[in-house]
């Protein structure tokens, strides 16, 4: 019995040590296999993929998914190299110097500053956290991380060209998204806890001492670009999706609900994160909801989404993220449904 357990051990050895004892560039003992099978499903799928994209349905998602794609990508790529610029090239003490010693009044001037200083939603969490840690109150300081990404030079135009002839959709969207960040900002200053905020170094923001600024300018502008040039991609193939596969009784049932609509398209932001610079021609593509819905569906998603909650989780703590986002989601909604009611 005992010979017959060690036999195959000892035939697993002799197995081991010829394949050890096999010259490096020796082929495989099944190349031929390998090989008809690297040639022939690679084809397969061609052929299989080719004749499908022939199917009018998946014409249309193609040509959705490339036209927002090819509309947002030179935002995007401006946003990122502006962010990247000021990562490597504007020190932190900036702010701290410009804001007002005032918490209440720091609040909507960090708010404003969005408007003059652009950044993805990516970058605009560490940065919140390096101005805290750099003496800025911690309101004035969301404020900023929610406005950047929503109201900067670079989305405003995005959304004037994503909805040609409608200046009224850029300044609903430039309000409503100020409105809301001053609105956190102040309701942190009265609801907020110190316990509730556990500040932790992500990664660097600002010029280290001995450095070269443009190489930190190279590795912020590639590290933003790359993360959210593949939220990019997956909102518009999502964007495609919904438009091409989610039937139009469905979206008759929401649309035709003025608040249901608000939310739905609200609820969209969050779960498909696209990047500030393209959701505005995501949100133009959505043509079967109102204004109001698709103006809720750009002030929700800069702010609130789940590539931020985990930031903010990972950056924060878990239970500001989750009271924070609940909340901001809860003042995005209401403030784009007023300001959007009035102006659209």
């Amino acid at each position: 019995m005992q010979e017959t357990d060690i036999r195959p051990s000892a035939a697993a050895d002799e197995g081991v040590r010829a394949a050890d004892a096999r010259p490096a560039g020796a082929l495989p003992r099944h190349w031929p296999l390998l090989l008809l099978g690297a040639a022939v499903v690679p084809g397969v799928l061609l052929v299989l993929v080719g004749r499908s994209l022939d199917e009018p349905a998946m014409q249309a998602w193609r040509t959705v998914c490339l036209a927002v794609t090819v509309q947002a990508l030179p935002f995007l790529l401006l946003g990122t190299a502006l962010s990247g610029a000021i990562n490597a090239f504007v020190p932190a003490r900036v702010f701290s110097r410009l804001l007002p010693k005032r918490a209440a009044l720091a609040v909507p001037v960090a708010g404003m500053a969005g408007v003059v200083l652009p950044g993805c939603e990516c970058a605009s969490v560490p940065v919140a956290n390096s101005l805290i840690g750099r003496g800025v109150t911690p309101a004035a300081a969301f404020a900023f991380l929610l406005s950047a990404p929503a109201v900067n030079p670079v989305v405003l135009t995005a959304t004037a060209v994503a909805f040609p002839g409608s200046p009224q959709m850029v300044l609903a969207r430039l309000l409503a998204s100020l409105v809301t960040a001053a609105a956190m900002g102040w309701l942190w200053l009265w609801l907020g806890r110190e316990e509730w905020l556990k500040p932790t170094v992500v990664r660097h923001t600002g010029h280290v001492p001995g450095r070269s600024r443009f190489t930190e300018f190279r590795r912020g502008f590639q590290h933003d670009f790359l993360h959210a040039g593949g939220f990019l991609v997956v909102g518009a193939m999502a964007a495609a999706t919904f438009n091409v596969a989610v039937p139009r009784t469905l979206l008759d049932t929401f649309a035709g609900s003025p608040w249901l609509s608000v939310l739905f398209l609200a609820a969209l932001a969050i779960v498909l994160a696209v990047c500030s610079e393209a959701d505005a021609f995501v949100a133009a593509s959505l043509s079967g909801f109102s204004p109001v819905a698709r103006l809720a569906f750009m002030v929700v998603g800069p702010m609130v989404d789940l590539k931020l909650i985990a930031l903010q989780a990972g950056t924060f703590g878990r239970a500001f993220a989750v009271r924070f986002s609940a909340a901001t989601a809860v003042v995005a909604v209401v403030c784009s449904a007023v300001i959007g009611g009035i102006l659209l």
